[in-house]
């Protein structure tokens, strides 16, 4: 018989993450499970080049320091279970590395592996299909540029490691929800066409992921998350029926809030009706959020339908080397000096390279922070005017196709230090270097071309994918659009800050913008006021298409009161493929909601009361 509900622990949002979680979650009564995600794109192309400098490495060797080696007596004792996609490109090792802190503490615990998601061996096979990239449409990379290649696996592997009596479950790439997802699946007995309650253990997943970033890290109110230090880390307490609490451990810091909860849930994320993942395709739109306790929000189950019958899979692809550094420049004009200097640096650096009969940079990029640089310059928006600065920092960066390039940049750099307009600074941890640049290439294959082996000890476990479980796509039903009521009440231009709150992210070189009104009263004039134009021109800077309203598609979350836009080609190649300051649009938001939009004077004073009642 399944329990009446289960208490999951979210840990890490990321290989880097504070040690801390693990002590604190063991400190909650009840706790079933922790759940670790370690794994972002950059961290394939890292570990893979860690694996190639030592055939152990490659796998999150944070989750066996940090979190077995000290904690995992006190784990064993109070019967928690631990799920990780730690494995990385190596979950082998990973496993091993684990059982060894086992053995060494006198513990008897089974460790379970899922392993088929590393394609590294069949690129040349799978490069012979000729498979295009998801988004862009560009054709496969040479297979000899390639230094990783992983699927996107689900939670089903995960769940038949539980059942087989795993205590600690280890995985390669898998979609992050499912360490979250697959202990629901084990624990209520959910069949692959529960496709609602699928949906929403994905969900609860999606806001443990990140860690505190469900927490109120990172959150719009930042300053009523308290003390940053000390900020607790998320908790989902599951019923069978898909529906959910969010809370933190006592004693800690940190803010659980429909406003926290909401951000998190629309966070990297494209369609919200159409999330698609190997086990699932979720809809988020009717999904509600409410306020139930102090540090405690209830999530009503989402919606779902059947998956594809292909996996997301995802190769870091070398391409080139990129070089840049950082410095700063203060007293009048700071930020007319460092133009100034980083022009005059490539204008060298070109003559250089023209001299060596060398390539040309493939990119440049200068960014002067403090001078408002990330924001645009849009006619006849206060907000982005421009005045006199007295300090800034200059990023200079460019791409190349060999290290030569960028030896002759950060040269052109130091040689033109004494020759520079007055005020140049800065401070040195070690001198910059060429860099390999690593871009994200994404594309599907067929479910039926990956062999998911799952191992628990040394017991091999039976398992099939179905090859297919939905037979169409069912058309998209989209929201209708609130109505706003005309009236002859005077308007006034409204920060949109105070209106709502904003969360951004990226997925490759597309970024997402979530939005949630602070009332639902709010709702319908964030509706009517904020299309795909309104996006594109706050943020055509930074958009390819040169301020091209194509590249934005607006989606409702009328559950919640919510916008996520999607914006493509905005961030310079994303990840370290870009030369951006800001290479993944965590603070996209952060412009947006510097924005003013024109509501009633009744909607502003709506919002004064919200903003001071937080």
């Amino acid at each position: 018989m399944s329990r009446i509900s289960v208490k999951i622990g979210g840990a890490s949002g990321y290989w880097g993450d504070s040690p801390i979680a693990t002590p604190q979650l063991l400190s909650v009564r009840g706790i079933d499970y922790i759940v670790y995600d370690y794994l972002a794109e950059i961290t394939m192309s890292l570990l893979a080049r860690a694996m190639m400098k030592d055939p152990a490495k490659g796998y999150a060797t944070d989750f066996v320091d940090n979190v077995v080696a000290p904690h995992i007596t006190q784990i064993a004792e109070k019967g928690i279970k631990l799920i990780s996609n730690a494995g990385g490109l190596n979950p082998l090792a990973c496993a091993q590395a684990v059982r060894e802190q086992i053995k060494a503490q006198g513990l008897n615990l089974k460790v379970g592996v899922v392993t088929g998601d590393d394609l590294r061996a069949k690129i040349p096979e799978i490069a012979k299909t000729q498979p295009t990239e998801m988004f862009s449409g560009e054709n496969f990379p040479d297979p000899s540029t390639m230094a990783s290649m992983n699927a996107y696996l689900g939670a089903f592997p995960i769940a038949s490691a539980l059942s087989a009596d795993a205590d600690i479950v280890i995985t390669g790439r898998c979609v992050d929800s499912a360490v979250t997802l697959g202990v629901c699946i084990h624990e209520f007995g959910w069949s692959r066409q529960d496709y609602d309650l699928l949906a929403s253990g994905s969900l609860a997943g999606h806001i443990l992921e990140c860690g505190r970033q469900a927490t109120g890290g990172n959150f719009t109110d930042w300053k009523n998350a308290g003390d940053i230090a000390s900020i607790g880390y998320p908790i989902a307490t599951i019923e069978p029926s898909g529906k959910f609490t969010v809370s933190k451990p006592d004693n800690t810091s940190g803010l659980v809030s429909v406003g926290t909860v909401c951000e998190q849930m629309l966070y990297e994320i494209g369609d919200p009706q159409n999330y698609e993942l190997p086990d699932v395709v979720c809809d988020f739109s009717s999904v509600q959020c409410t306020q139930t306790n102090e540090n405690e929000v209830t999530v009503t189950p989402a919606r779902g339908q059947a998956p594809s019958a292909s996996y997301k899979v995802c190769a870091t692809v070398l391409d080139g080397f990129r070089t840049g550094t950082m410095m700063t420049f203060y007293g009048e004009d700071a930020d007319l000096k460092a133009q100034a200097f980083g022009d005059a640096v490539f204008k060298s650096a070109n003559r250089t390279l023209r001299t060596l009969n060398a390539p040309e940079f493939t990119q440049t990029s200068i960014e002067i922070l403090g001078s408002d640089s990330q924001f645009g310059k849009v006619p006849g928006d206060s907000t982005t005017a421009h005045h006199a600065h007295q300090e800034v920092v200059l990023k200079i960066a460019a791409r190349h196709k060999t290290p030569l390039e960028g030896g002759i940049l950060l040269k052109e750099i130091s040689g033109l230090g004494l020759a520079s307009p007055p005020g140049l600074s800065g401070f040195r941890a070690g001198a910059p270097k060429p860099m390999p640049v690593v871009r994200l290439f994404s594309c599907l294959l067929p479910k039926t071309r990956i062999e998911t082996k799952i191992h628990v000890e040394d017991r091999a476990i039976a398992y099939d994918e179905p090859a297919n479980t939905q037979s169409h796509t069912p058309a998209t039903v989209r929201p209708t659009l609130p109505t706003i009521t005309t009236t002859e009440e005077p308007t006034i231009e409204v920060p949109l800050i105070k209106l709502a709150w904003g969360r951004s992210g990226d997925k490759g070189n597309r970024a997402n913008i979530g939005l949630i009104a602070r009332d639902p009263a709010i709702w319908p004039w964030l509706v009517h006021r904020l299309d795909e134009q309104f996006i594109a021109n706050a943020m055509a800077h930074f958009i390819d298409e040169d301020d091209s309203v194509q590249a934005v598609t607006r989606y409702l979350l009328p559950g919640t009161h919510s916008i996520n836009f999607l914006i493509e080609n905005v961030l310079g190649g994303g990840g370290i493929a870009s030369l951006r300051n800001d290479p993944q649009g965590k603070g996209f938001a952060q412009i947006i909601l510097r924005k003013t939009i024109c509501v009633p004077q009744s909607i502003f004073k709506k919002s004064s009361r919200l903003e001071k009642s937080s």
